[in-house]
């Protein structure tokens, strides 16, 4: 019987003894079984050597890590060598273990002084010691590696030997060079660095992208891109689930996006975004980290770049506007030649209204037609540009002009402008309408529904269903004032601006030439 077996005996024979007595908590003297009922010899494990589990967990662990590793006695023997280390120099852990020291064989002659002295120094000093020097490998080549050795001590405090991990230097360098772009790109970058977890939240935020959002770094962390963004979400969301999947899009994508603030909305902004997938090294397997997520502002060059690029195509409108309209031998078919190149890309619908008669004044007024053409004021934009009255000269205020149809885009369906049977009757528009405060102002004037349009808003103006954005522009020719021209946009469209009205003042002053010559023609 073996040694182990005789103790698993001695161990189950004694376990079947009834326990000694004694007070309540002393411990049992050595061999006693503790108090309690008789265990089963079945029950007791054999005797093992108590290091041997733990000896094979060492030799594991040692093996498993990505460093290569190496351990020397205090007189210098090699006592442990790792498959790292076997993979970089190809010496077997059989042909290094139990070597004294590594001159001759793992280093050179000429670099042994200096390997030995850095051994020699991590084994005196406290703490890690980094060190950068040249082994040499089984085929002859040497290998330059960046070390970090440490003592080994006994439990009374005596040195014992120590240890050597260590790894190619290029390999180090790379990975010094990785953590240091992502500290600078942390810290210093000036584009936005937003690190996206597999949920779609902000895990890492840079200082930039930080000031963009108008948030701190930590109170975007985990959050919801919705919470942040109003507006954009769903493109950017989009594009980073393709990531995660497919990996990196080809190109640098241009987002148009609109950042929350609370509960208002910032202006929009366009933000040149480029992402990275990124994976774990560590798995078998390329395991999708997140998403790193580089984007720099952009708004105010692409705003520029479509403003230039928007007065390119307009002039270019009225340029080939200009050519056709002088094929045309009726002076209204030019005019009707001229609205049609202004409703590309610009309005969904138009109206020309020509001025008749204005209405017969009130008794005591004093009748100035002419003063009512003549008198120059300035140009107005919006509700306080001026008023009635100065436009018009004395008795303006109390006449409103008699506006006649004469032309008109089909609403809802494609097509050329049509000229309208001349009946002489005026449109129907309520006092204060954006055509008679255009008229009477001799400038432009934008009038819009909102962002809740009332029901009956544009049929209250007379304008088709549908229509929410307004721009009304006098037509003056010769020093006189020839009618009024509407612009018309649908929700599709945004606002007009100033530089909308600019552009329609352009291709008014073109249309009221026209009708001004088909008028002197015709009479």
């Amino acid at each position: 019987m073996t040694a182990s077996s005789a103790s698993s005996a001695s161990s189950a024979s004694s376990s079947q003894q009834p326990a000694s007595a004694g007070p309540p908590g002393s411990a049992n003297e050595p061999g006693q079984a503790a108090a309690g009922p008789p265990r089963a010899a079945a029950d007791t494990e054999p005797d093992r050597p108590p290091d041997a589990d733990d000896s094979g967990l060492l030799a594991a662990l040692l093996d498993g890590m990505d460093a290569a590793l190496m351990a020397f006695a205090a007189d210098g023997t090699v006592t442990h060598w790792n498959h790292e280390a076997e993979r970089i120099l190809g010496w077997t852990a059989e042909e290094a273990v139990g070597r004294r020291g590594l001159t001759g064989w793992a280093v050179r002659a000429e670099d042994a002084d200096g390997v030995r002295a850095a051994l020699d120094t991590a084994m005196r000093a406290p703490g890690r010691q980094v060190h950068d020097f040249a082994l040499l490998a089984k085929d002859g080549h040497r290998v330059l590696v960046r070390t970090q050795s440490s003592a080994v001590r006994a439990p009374d405090g005596r040195v014992a030997g120590a240890y050597c991990a260590f790894g190619e230097s290029h390999t180090q360098l790379d990975l010094e060079r990785a953590v240091a772009l992502s500290e600078a790109l942390f810290e210093d970058a000036t584009w936005g660095v937003v690190l996206i977890d597999a949920d779609l939240r902000p895990a890492v935020v840079n200082a930039h992208a930080a000031r963009t959002f108008g948030m701190s770094r930590t109170a975007l962390l985990g959050r919801p891109l919705g919470d942040v963004l109003a507006q954009g979400v769903e493109e950017l969301e989009g594009a980073l689930q393709h990531v995660l999947s497919e990996g990196p899009p080809p190109a640098i994508s241009e987002l148009w996006v609109t950042p929350r603030d609370g509960e208002s909305e910032l202006p929009r902004r366009c933000w040149r975004s480029g992402f990275i997938r990124l994976a774990s090294p560590l798995a078998e397997e390329p395991v999708p980290l997140g998403v790193a997520w580089l984007f720099q502002d952009i708004t105010d060059a692409k705003r520029t770049e479509q403003d230039g690029s928007l007065l390119r195509f307009r002039a270019h409108q009225l340029h080939r506007a200009g050519r056709a309209a002088a094929e045309c031998p009726d002076p209204a078919e030019a005019a009707a030649v001229h609205l049609d190149f202004a409703l590309a890309g610009f309005a969904d619908h138009a109206l020309v209204d020509l001025a008749g008669t204005p209405a017969p004044a009130p008794y005591g007024a004093v009748d100035a037609d002419a003063e009512w053409d003549a008198d120059p004021t300035p140009t107005g934009d919006g509700p306080g540009a001026g008023s009635a009255a100065a436009a018009g000269g004395p008795g303006a205020a109390d006449r409103a002009p008699r506006l006649v149809r004469a032309l008109a885009s089909p609403a809802g369906v494609p097509g050329p402008s049509e000229a309208v049977p001349v009946t002489g009757i005026p449109v129907a528009y309520v006092p204060g309408h954006p055509a008679l405060q255009a008229y009477a102002r001799r400038g432009s004037v934008r009038a819009s529904a909102g962002q809740a349009p009332a029901e009956g808003w544009a049929a209250i103006r007379n304008w088709p269903d549908g229509t929410v954005h307004g721009l009304c522009v006098v037509l003056r020719s010769r020093g006189r004032t020839v009618g009024v021209a509407t612009f018309l946009r649908t929700p599709a469209r945004r606002p007009f601006d100033r530089a909308d009205a600019d552009y329609a003042e352009e291709v008014a002053a073109r249309i009221a030439a026209a009708l001004d010559l088909a008028g002197a023609a015709g009479a």
